[in-house]
């Protein structure tokens, strides 16, 4: 019976399993994505992510992204470190990880945690996509009394609501209604924040495909680029999640984005034939 190994990952308690698929291709279908993600009947993880050769030279591997539904995603920062910390562990470097959206440069820093070249902020309403003409800074107001939400994408769509008091805000049915708002014609991810200092954001977060989540590296991104769009603080920012904090500086006369965080290794296990045939 044909069987996988696996690695679990978080970044932040954004979890992921993790499988190298390198010397054996594996190309899950959306059903069996979501049988080893589901947490009472499977591994359990926010992301499958399966990692193949790549196809450009500047990039060590290609991290294919599954959510938990099934679906494929375009970017996951949290995952992006994790897989650094694989490819540093395998060979000693760490140069850049490949997605759909092209590479993302990383690095690993003196103290263990990973930095993220996660590109730039794409801020036109048709780059997000929306699905018509919109003042991105200030979307109309999607749900009654929460005001005027931002959208930017991060090679992946989020919407960024300012709110009150992130803790206090029961937010998962917010993130449910507007993921499928029909503003978004590719769903969206839902980051509500609260800014708290200067340089400081507390966020909490939605993700498209999954639902709430501890944390989400390009949703930190996004939240931390709405709040500077907005002059709401100064770079960089220091993005406290659920799971703990990123740190995320965007350098806007460039329109480059670095996102510095850790990773922890959860443990190694097999997937088995059960679970990849059903």
């Amino acid at each position: 019976m044909n069987t996988r190994p696996f690695k679990k990952m978080h970044g932040l308690g954004n979890d992921f399993v993790i499988v190298d698929a390198r010397g054996n291709p594996f190309q899950p279908s959306p059903a069996q994505a979501q049988r080893i993600a589901d947490r009472h009947f499977g591994v359990g993880c926010d992301q499958l992510i399966v990692l193949e050769p790549p196809t450009d030279d500047d990039a060590q591997v290609f991290m294919r992204i599954y959510n938990a539904d099934g679906s494929q995603a375009e970017a996951c920062g949290n995952a992006t470190r994790c897989v650094a910390r694989l490819m540093f562990e395998e060979s000693g470097r760490t140069t850049g990880v490949q997605t759909v959206m092209g590479v993302l440069p990383v690095s690993r820093l003196p103290d263990g945690q990973y930095m993220v070249g996660m590109g730039p902020a794409f801020v036109a309403w048709q780059e997000v996509p929306l699905a018509v003409p919109t003042d991105t800074l200030h979307l109309p107001e999607l749900v009654p009394g929460m005001g005027s939400p931002v959208a930017v994408s991060i090679g992946n769509p989020h919407c960024v609501f300012f709110v009150e008091d992130a803790d206090a805000l029961d937010f998962a049915g917010i993130g449910a209604q507007i993921e499928h708002h029909p503003l978004f014609p590719n769903r969206t991810n839902v980051q509500f924040v609260t800014p708290i200092g200067p340089h400081c954001i507390r966020q909490r977060v939605w993700e498209r495909g999954v639902g709430v989540t501890g944390a989400s590296g390009s949703g930190a991104c996004a939240g931390a680029v709405a709040s500077l769009r907005r002059g709401l603080v100064e770079g960089p920012v220091s993005v406290n999640l659920d799971g703990g904090e990123l740190l995320i500086d965007w350098d806007q006369s460039a329109n480059h984005i670095t996102m510095t965080g850790g990773t922890t290794f959860a443990f190694d296990g097999l997937l088995s034939g059960e679970m990849l045939d059903g």
